[in-house]
């Protein structure tokens, strides 16, 4: 979760929270070191996709914050992002290269996702032949999924085809990347907005919040996969009884311990460095 604040005309400035929500709702506590690994994270794909597609990051150093003391500089010292201001697409972009969430209910319902059909055969967490673009709209509470024609429909052409384009190369990019740490990218969702006429990619990239991260030595067909990100508490929620209405239980202190712990290891894996 991320604070945003002006920086005048052109820029803007992204603070990465360790506040974490699920369904919906804020949980009382923080996961510490959460927001670090996220802008880490996101910095790390930004750089490193360039040639993919120009991206919205300007830097992530406090010391180019004007008017912040030494105090405030620490606080907020790796969890920073010194971003352009861009006019996002009404559409969240959303890429599967493996069958999961939602997108499997829909499959055994209609052996489809998102309209786009798909063999017979597949389960929980199949690769997919392909990758393929999901869209989905942006919404207050839950986005709703969209075909790829109907994302034509919202942004035009002129928009909708650099972004597919985009999104499968970025797709490609994480995958590629990611499996040689023995990682797989099952899903993730990009954002595309306009600077000066031209698409770019923007908010975050290829984090364990926009992401699904599975671990390649335990990977199995069929089952459910242990993730890199926030999946431990929301575990707990899930089999703790609450209603998913605020306002959220506590969580106990090992659950934030084990997602910290989760969240850690993609950064080390992804960057070679460790927190401190």
């Amino acid at each position: 979760m991320r604070d945003i604040y002006d920086l005048g005309a052109r820029h803007l400035l992204f603070v990465t929270t360790d506040r974490v929500s699920a369904f919906d709702v804020v949980m009382r506590e923080g996961i510490p070191h959460k927001g670090r690994v996220l802008t880490a994270i996101s910095a790390y794909w930004f750089e490193n996709t360039r040639d993919v597609i120009a991206n919205h990051l300007v830097s992530t150093s406090v010391d180019e914050l004007p008017g912040l003391d030494n105090r405030w500089k620490e606080r907020l010292r790796g969890r920073v992002m010194i971003v352009e201001r861009a006019q996002p697409t009404p559409v969240e972009w959303v890429v599967r290269g493996y069958l999961a969430g939602s997108g499997l209910k829909e499959y055994q319902a209609s052996r489809t996702v998102c309209g786009i059909p798909l063999p017979e055969g597949l389960k929980l967490a199949s690769r997919l032949p392909k990758p393929i673009l999901t869209p989905t709209t942006k919404e207050d509470t839950h986005d709703l999924p969209l075909t790829p024609s109907e994302a034509r429909e919202r942004v035009g052409a002129a928009t909708f085809e650099p972004a597919e384009r985009a999104a499968i190369a970025l797709f490609a990019r994480g995958t590629q990347v990611l499996e040689r740490l023995g990682i797989l990218l099952a899903d993730t969702k990009f954002e595309f907005g306009h600077l000066d006429g031209k698409l770019i990619l923007i908010d975050e990239a290829l984090t364990p919040d926009s992401s699904r991260y599975w671990d390649a030595k335990v990977y199995m067909p069929g089952s459910s996969q242990p993730s890199f990100d926030k999946q431990p508490f929301r575990d707990w929620l899930e089999q703790s009884g609450w209603k998913k209405t605020p306002p959220a239980p506590a969580l106990p202190a090992d659950v934030v311990k084990l997602t910290t712990e989760r969240y850690r290891e993609i950064h080390r894996r992804l960057t070679g460095e460790v927190l401190s």
